[in-house]
């Protein structure tokens, strides 16, 4: 795609620099703002800076890059903040390069980090390991604009020497430190803050958001497809609007297709909070917090602007990046392009035996998953026995859940897990964070096995079983995406997410829950493919409760 060489467009210029909003007309060449006059327009659409999400791991929406920036630019994205360490613990710095390599092929403007935590944990078996020379290594390429998340809190407050010296690594390079501290607060969020870390988009509370800025951070509010805090932390964007930005995080691609930063802002604004302060949250305070080379409708930006009707239903009428008209009226412009596969994968099918679990005693610990939520609880409750072994309780809503490291041969993890309410079949991921090993649930071996299997054979994606039904989301891209069109993933992953539903899945994302009850770096209760995993002490746990 070219941009026109020379056009202009009129309209109500939203000046979020100079916070005002007048009528004029902006004039671009070659891509970029050439000027901005303000004079007497006929047409009364406005136009205003495009949005960035300014935390999201692309690999959740299960596309690649360039499929993503299709779907996202119909709802006036231009931009994201993109944390590549999904992909990165599966195949490591090439899949970062991989990222990097298909974002250029599209006009969109993706701005990756250097994965901090790859492995994410030692308690967990990952497809690569990013060391400091290997951080030090994407730090130093132009298309890596900052550190990404530091999840390791443990080792900042320790001091760990590794963790001291990839912040460093940033530091030096002048690019800044993305933070995950959920929970943290008083003397450990300072002195965590204190090591160069600038961000947190994990805060649960208000009250845990306003220690952080109390110490200098800023805080990004995430609504995604499994994890939710606006309604805990909206009302800090009266109060502190240079320090709130806004992100998803991880977004679904049926999720996507519906709506992405735009949402946020047309809910903030319906919430009463004012309209410049919420276009600066989604556009001006990302760009130059991460010092983005993505244009803020000044003269000389580059041309990357939205066109829409008003600043209360706010209908994206256009997207320009670089001049270049991407969306419009509801239609992506960029094309698909063809991509190659990265992948690793190497384990056995499973049989049933190999996923029984031998009851010590009925007392159990079960993982209680939240909806909308990361943070799990424990709850010790009485399981079910079957001829001397634990088994799923779908009457009680009690299931088993396997992690199944995908990378090497070994035998599952095995636990129990609450809330989903599936009455029947099983549901599978490879998909699981951060290290994304084979997670399942389910109400009996069979399907479990079952589920898993489809997986396996198919080398990545999401599968669904039961007596009646099989379904699966072929993602070969890693195990985490498809080369295929976004909008036709979209409708696949609606369909079986949809499926998980009928069998009695409760949860509103069942999928993108059970994919987090992996990561273990999110209290309380998580499984990975080594064992059933306390957060709050770091250290394993039994799945029993022994008297």
């Amino acid at each position: 795609m070219q941009a026109n060489n020379e056009f202009s467009i009129s309209g109500n210029i939203v000046d979020i620099v100079n916070k005002r909003v007048f009528k004029g007309t902006v004039k671009v060449i070659d891509g970029t703002i050439q000027s901005i006059k303000e004079e007497p327009a006929q047409e009364d659409q406005y136009i205003l800076p495009g949005f960035v999400d300014a935390h999201i791991h692309i690999e959740s929406s299960m596309l690649i890059p360039s499929e993503f920036a299709r779907l996202a630019v119909v709802h006036g994205t231009v931009g994201t903040v993109s944390d590549p360490h999904e992909i990165a613990n599966v195949v490591g710095i090439e899949g970062v390069k991989y990222m990097i390599n298909n974002g250029n092929k599209v006009p969109f403007k993706f701005n990756f980090g250097a994965p901090s935590c790859v492995p994410a944990t030692i308690f967990e078996t990952a497809g690569a390991c990013i060391d400091i020379t290997g951080v030090k290594e994407l730090l130093a390429m132009k298309e890596i604009r900052y550190l990404s998340e530091m999840m390791n809190f443990p080792g900042v407050l320790a001091g760990d020497e590794l963790v001291m010296e990839k912040i460093k690594a940033a530091h030096d390079q002048g690019k800044v430190v993305d933070g995950h501290a959920p929970g943290l607060m008083g003397e450990q969020a300072k002195k965590y803050i204190e090591a160069g870390i600038s961000t947190d988009h994990e805060c649960f509370t208000r009250e845990e958001a306003l220690d952080k800025i109390k110490h200098g951070m800023k805080i990004i509010i995430r609504e995604g497809s499994a994890a939710k805090n606006y309604d805990a932390l909206i009302d800090l964007l009266n109060e502190y609007p240079d320090l709130i930005m806004f992100c998803s995080d991880d977004k679904h691609p049926n999720e996507l297709v519906l709506g992405h930063i735009n949402l946020l802002v047309k809910r903030s604004i319906a919430h009463g909070i004012e309209p410049m302060k919420v276009l600066r949250a989604a556009s001006l305070n990302p760009i130059k917090h991460y010092g983005l080379d993505i244009g803020l409708l000044q003269e000389g930006d580059p041309a990357d602007f939205i066109i829409a009707d008003n600043l209360n239903d706010l209908t994206i009428l256009k997207t320009y990046i670089n001049g270049i008209l991407v969306a419009s009226s509801g239609d992506t412009l960029i094309q698909s392009v063809e991509e190659s596969e990265i992948n690793n994968f190497n384990c056995k099918e499973l049989k049933i035996p190999d996923i029984e679990l031998v009851a010590e005693t009925p007392q159990i610990k079960v993982i209680e998953a939240l909806d909308g939520q990361l943070i799990t609880n424990q709850l010790n409750l009485t399981g079910k026995v079957r001829e001397g072994k634990m088994v799923s309780d779908p009457e009680n809503d009690i299931l088993k859940i396997i992690v199944h490291n995908r990378y090497q041969p070994a035998s599952p993890s095995i636990a129990f897990v609450k809330n989903f309410g599936l009455k029947s079949g099983a549901i599978a991921s490879t998909v699981a964070h951060d290290s994304h090993n084979i997670i399942a649930v389910g109400v009996s071996d069979e399907d479990i096995i079952n589920a898993v299997n489809l997986l396996i054979r198919s080398k990545g994606g999401v599968s669904l079983v039961s007596d009646q039904i099989t379904n699966l989301v072929k993602l070969p891209v890693a195990g985490l995406m498809s080369v295929a069109d976004g909008y036709l993933i979209a409708d696949e992953y609606g369909e079986i997410d949809q499926m998980a539903k009928d069998l009695g899945a409760s949860l509103s994302a069942p999928y993108m829950t059970l994919s987090f009850l992996a990561l273990l770096v999110i209290p309380k209760l998580k499984l990975s493919d080594k064992g059933l995993f306390d957060g709050e002490i770091f250290s394993f746990t039994s799945n029993f409760d022994h008297p």
